[in-house]
């Protein structure tokens, strides 16, 4: 895909791969902001249950997802896979 494809993507809504980590890193810093005051092990789970609810948002009423258990079950294997390989990245370890 050319830059010109790349960039009238983005303008439409779709995120190439450094696009993609641009957004994610937005709320890795929003995460990083309120673990000042917030621990960790509960600002974890209010971000679980911001993710599960717009999630639904969006299965709901932008996909019109008519099957939920497809719908969570396809979303728990991805969650799963990320999870995975975050926990395998050297590079959030406490002593990198």
């Amino acid at each position: 895909m050319s830059r010109r494809d790349r960039l009238a993507a983005r303008k439409q809504g779709e995120l190439d791969t450094t696009a993609f980590l641009k957004v994610a890193d937005k709320f890795i810093d929003v995460a990083n902001r309120e673990n000042r005051t917030v621990k960790g092990t509960q600002l974890h789970m209010a971000m679980l249950w911001a993710t599960a609810r717009y999630s639904a948002f969006v299965a709901k009423n932008v996909m019109k997802v008519e099957n939920h258990e497809e719908f969570v079950d396809k979303m728990q294997k991805e969650y799963v896979e990320m999870l995975r390989q975050h926990l395998g990245d050297d590079s959030i370890d406490p002593q990198n």
